[in-house]
């Protein structure tokens, strides 16, 4: 009698549970198909914590952003800069609700700054002209060697980023306005438009070398960017390489090492210097924040700093530098 009743209530209680447990499962896909029926997945957008419109597609939306960043927009802008990028989070929303990308492109763009790539041409390192490409520089240059020009050797190219646009000069004018005539009772060497590209590649820069050493450490980008001054143009010897981006971006160690210097320097502005070894130095100049301290240890690729434009400098850019015992190098027979 006991084993009867007892089987009994197990099954009273096996009914009950498979009751309770349809009931939830039913529940369960009444509000599924509610929540598919009235609701859709997308996704919230936000600039600094203020939420400024919704998007179904955030890739296609960021992908349309980073265009912007990087200059593809408009055919004279080499990058833009925007104050906050923006974050997304995944929500519901009412299906009757639409998404407005346009909106949000516009709020996140509208207060952007766009800079500008031209050309200046210098005469004794003060800026003269303006030129819209390097080629149109390099032809001013040829010109006045070819003309013998007393000041061909005090002439270069400098690689601006503004946010105003110069007025822009034929390569004519250029020549005409440069132009020296030297004393008759003198004779000019004129060097050849070779030599000229030879000097400025190898640097011409005091302590510096274009032979490509052995460093004995493999290094990587410390970021990625475009590249706006070589080693040794601007005619005077510019010191390192350039890579622009926007202000912000993390810097990374090119190899790993000890941060020996980190702090204000002047023209370079807030710099770090990583020592990695047998007299092999790297240099990251004007940026905006420094993340490593001196003393400090840094992996490969573990961030430093951020790209910033302290110091002498005209836009948000990386100055990065490779010497070895003190000797400048060429980054971009290493990287780049």
């Amino acid at each position: 009698m006991f084993k009867i009743n007892t089987l009994k209530k197990c099954a009273m209680y096996f009914r009950t549970t498979i009751k309770y447990t349809f009931l939830v499962i039913i529940s369960m896909f009444l509000i599924i198909t509610a929540v598919a029926v009235f609701y859709k997945p997308t996704y919230a957008v936000s600039v600094n914590g203020e939420v400024i419109g919704y998007t179904e597609n955030k890739s296609k939306l960021q992908a349309r952003i980073n265009d912007y960043m990087e200059g593809n927009t408009e055919e004279d802008i080499a990058f833009a800069q925007i104050d906050s990028v923006p974050e997304y989070t995944l929500c519901l929303l009412k299906k009757d609700i639409t998404a407005n990308d346009e909106e949000i492109y516009s709020k996140v763009t509208e207060n952007g700054t766009k800079y500008y790539k031209y050309y200046a041409i210098t005469d004794n390192k003060k800026e003269k002209a303006y030129v819209e490409t390097f080629e149109e520089a390099e032809k001013v240059i040829a010109q006045l060697k070819k003309k013998k020009s007393q000041n061909q050797k005090d002439v270069g190219i400098v690689e601006k980023y503004d946010t105003e646009l110069k007025k822009f000069t034929s390569v004519e004018t250029c020549v005409s306005k440069l132009y020296e005539a030297p004393p008759k009772t003198t004779t000019t060497y004129m060097a050849s438009n070779t030599n000229y590209m030879q000097s400025v590649n190898s640097g011409n820069v005091t302590g510096s070398s274009s032979r490509k050493v052995n460093l004995g450490v493999a290094l990587i980008k410390p970021i990625s960017g475009i590249i706006t001054t070589r080693f040794g143009s601007r005619g005077y010897g510019h010191r390192g390489l350039d890579v622009a981006a926007p202000s912000g971006t993390p810097i990374k160690a090119a190899a790993g090492g000890t941060v020996t210097t980190a702090g204000w320097n002047n023209s370079y502005g807030y710099m770090l210097i990583v020592s990695h070894g047998n007299g092999v130095q790297t240099v990251y100049a004007h940026c905006s924040q420094l993340i490593a301290t001196k003393g400090q240890s840094v992996a490969q690729g573990q961030v430093i700093g951020k790209v910033g434009s302290t110091g002498n400098s005209t836009g948000p850019h990386l100055h990065f530098e490779i010497r070895v015992n003190g000797v400048l190098q060429d980054p971009q027979n290493y990287i780049y």
